[in-house]
């Protein structure tokens, strides 16, 4: 078969078993697996759309309120918007690369990577590689913090409670660290990434975009009831004011970083590949598949966002937190605050695997193909009816506890928000995706929709480099007043 060399990771796991069924006379080798002698894929348009939101509707949501507040109602819903079609249409770009020629019987790319590499080969695989894998790393980070900072909300809002129902003052007790919360989260990621592939994480995607819808209602309701009882809505048509507090340079700077935070929260093309893949075989072709899916889960989570996002602004005007239900815009209703912050950590448990796990799959098969005869490669525990690689262990939790301690040395919420979404914006969802599909059409250099792909790729790098110094700029603010592990 064509990828037995390669059929270590979701391969090998799971080739054994299939065998032995076959072997059997359970079934025809044919009724196991796919053209390209994997076992057979079982995903839908449901399935690939859960993982998308799962992806999608991620912590990014909570920052949306504050990324409106920098740009105010003109062109806050506005950016928003174009971004959602900018991201729509660059990943149908994307889906028709996952097989090269035919739609249907074409070779299959597996990864992100494997996709470059076929229609891009040379430097840009590599600088490929290494912002898509380095991104992956930034999300992981990015998404302990968030975590560390819905756990820790969850304390504050019981111990405020407290404090008011009793009459007490003191709230200044409330105040805690994130690190011990983010060693949690910690701990949790490493019993999750044992789980061997993404095929096997459906029902954790599932979850996590049950979970991302009921924190991203209640987020919802409580803005509106923040309006209502303000008597009307804040905010106005360009957003932040200079003034005391505020100097021209950081209404400029907070508006820049406003780009990479809705950019950020619209990201998941680093992934699409890879759910693709786990998209049953044709017909109909996996692209119509995914394009469905993107359709779906795009126009969703658009309409959450600008739900969540223009509520949260009518609520607070520009004094919106950077994280709507952290920020402690909201106090009460308590336990109504705690069921959300429970559930961003929730989700965030499986958006962590739904980004982390391709990254996984990469380390490993690389690492298998370098050293073939490596027992502690290759080697599995039997613990009673699991079996876990040695090598899986040791370097999924040798990452997992690299990014709780970075996330420690970081904890910028809405500054490392910002500045993953305009770094992995313009290369990974637009640059690459164009120039695959021009080559994977043969759209003609010089045509009108040649000149009309690289118009907008263009454009997209102009909002990128923007975005990050904004992001930055910010970032080294923060910085100067910061003390490592202080939390």
């Amino acid at each position: 078969m064509e990828k037995k060399q390669a059929s270590y990771g979701k391969g090998a796991a799971r080739m054994a078993p299939m065998e032995v069924s076959v072997e059997a006379g359970n079934g025809r080798e044919s009724d196991w697996l796919d053209d390209d002698g994997r076992p057979r894929r079982s995903g839908t348009v449901w399935t690939a759309s859960a993982h998308i939101i799962t992806a999608v509707i991620g912590s990014g949501v909570l920052s949306l309120a504050w990324a409106i507040a920098q740009l105010g109602w003109a062109a806050g819903p506005a950016i928003m918007l174009l971004f959602a079609l900018v991201i729509y249409y660059t990943s149908t770009l994307l889906a028709e690369c996952y097989r090269s020629g035919d739609p249907e019987t074409g070779k299959r790319h597996y990864t992100y990577m494997d996709a470059v590499r076929s229609y891009l080969p040379g430097t840009k695989v590599k600088l490929c590689g290494v912002i898509q894998y380095a991104n992956l790393v930034g999300v992981a980070i990015g998404y302990t913090i968030a975590a560390s900072i819905s756990m820790r909300a969850v304390r504050r809002a019981d111990c405020f409670h407290y404090h008011d129902v009793r009459g007490r003052s003191g709230k200044d007790s409330c105040k805690s660290s994130s690190n011990p919360y983010m060693i949690v989260f910690g701990v949790v990621q490493i019993l999750f990434s044992q789980i061997p592939d993404f095929d096997q994480i459906w029902w954790l995607s599932i979850v996590a975009a049950v979970m991302s819808f009921t924190y991203s209602t209640i987020g919802l309701g409580l803005g509106i009831a923040q309006t209502v009882a303000n008597g009307g809505i804040q905010g106005s048509l360009t957003g932040l004011s200079v003034g005391p507090g505020v100097t021209s340079m950081q209404k400029v700077w907070r508006s820049l970083q406003a780009f990479g935070n809705i950019a950020f929260a619209y990201s998941y093309s680093i992934i699409l590949i890879e759910i693709q893949d786990t998209v049953k075989a044709p017909p109909p072709s996996e692209a119509k598949v995914m394009k469905k899916a993107t359709g779906i889960s795009v126009a969703t989570t658009t309409v959450f966002y600008m739900l969540c996002g223009c509520m949260g602004y009518a609520a607070f005007g520009d004094a919106a937190p950077d994280n709507l239900l952290t920020g402690f815009g909201f106090y009460e209703p308590f336990w109504l605050l705690d069921v959300a912050n429970a559930a961003i950590v929730v989700h965030l448990v499986g958006a962590y695997q739904v980004f982390c796990q391709p990254l996984f799959a990469f380390v490993e098969k690389w690492a298998a193909a370098r050293w073939p005869d490596s027992a502690f490669i290759a080697r599995e525990l039997r613990v009673g009816p699991l079996a876990i690689s040695v090598f899986r262990l040791t370097w999924r939790t040798a990452f997992v506890c690299l990014t709780t301690v970075v996330s420690m040395l970081l904890p910028f919420f809405g500054d490392v928000v910002g500045l993953l979404g305009a770094v992995a914006f313009w290369p990974l969802t637009v640059y690459f995706p164009v120039e695959m599909y021009i080559v994977q059409r043969g759209v003609p250099r010089g045509s009108t929709r040649w000149v009309c792909l690289q118009m907008l790729s263009a454009a997209c790098l102009v909002v990128s480099v923007a975005a990050a110094a904004g992001s930055i700029a910010d970032v080294i603010g923060e910085l100067k007043e910061y003390r490592p592990f202080s939390g």
